[in-house]
């Protein structure tokens, strides 16, 4: 039998490296989708409202109709999980449907601004700005953090399927 060829230490030291490389490799490729999993922010919180059932319906297809972005922001789940709500982004862009009227809109109906067609009703909060929309059957709100300014940026990505999906009733004057 002939004998094997005695390895110098540089050889075996490559060996070693070549193994760990191998090990980290394959170590991250099964860990990479786990930890990219805990690093995602998971569904945002929001408060469902509780419209009358015809409210509701409409607001199931109108959210149903959002755009998969806003503000480049991808689409994520809601919890608890409604057809009534959606959000955007970290931190979340929320998206309500069939809300009340806002406290104080009905004063100020010449506050109405348009943005590509869709009237809307602006409250400046601590960490951004709640825009309902107005003049229109159904009462959707967009929740959008300072993060994203100008917050009314948003608007122009969710104004089509809030045309197609809510019913003009009295355009901003």
């Amino acid at each position: 039998m002939p004998s094997r060829p005695h390895l110098s230490p540089i050889t075996a030291t490559r060996r070693q490296r070549v193994r760990r490389r191998a090990a980290l490799a394959i170590a991250l490729a099964v860990l990479s989708p786990a930890a990219l999993a805990a690093c995602s922010p998971g569904p945002a919180e929001i408060a469902v409202p509780s419209p009358a059932p015809e409210v509701a319906d409409a607001c199931a297809e109108l959210i149903k109709a959002m755009p998969s972005k806003v503000l480049d922001a991808k689409r994520r789940e809601t919890k608890p999980a409604s057809p009534l709500t959606t959000a955007y982004g970290d931190p979340p862009i929320e998206v309500t449907c069939g809300v009340a009227t806002p406290a104080g809109m009905a004063e100020a109906q010449s506050q109405c601004f348009e943005v590509n067609g869709v009237g809307w009703y602006a409250q400046q909060v601590t960490n951004g700005h709640i825009f309902t929309t107005i003049g229109r059957k159904l009462y959707l709100e967009l929740a959008v953090p300072s993060k994203y300014a100008p917050e009314a940026n948003a608007l122009t990505d969710v104004a089509d399927a809030i045309k197609t999906h809510n019913t003009l009733i009295t355009p901003c004057t």
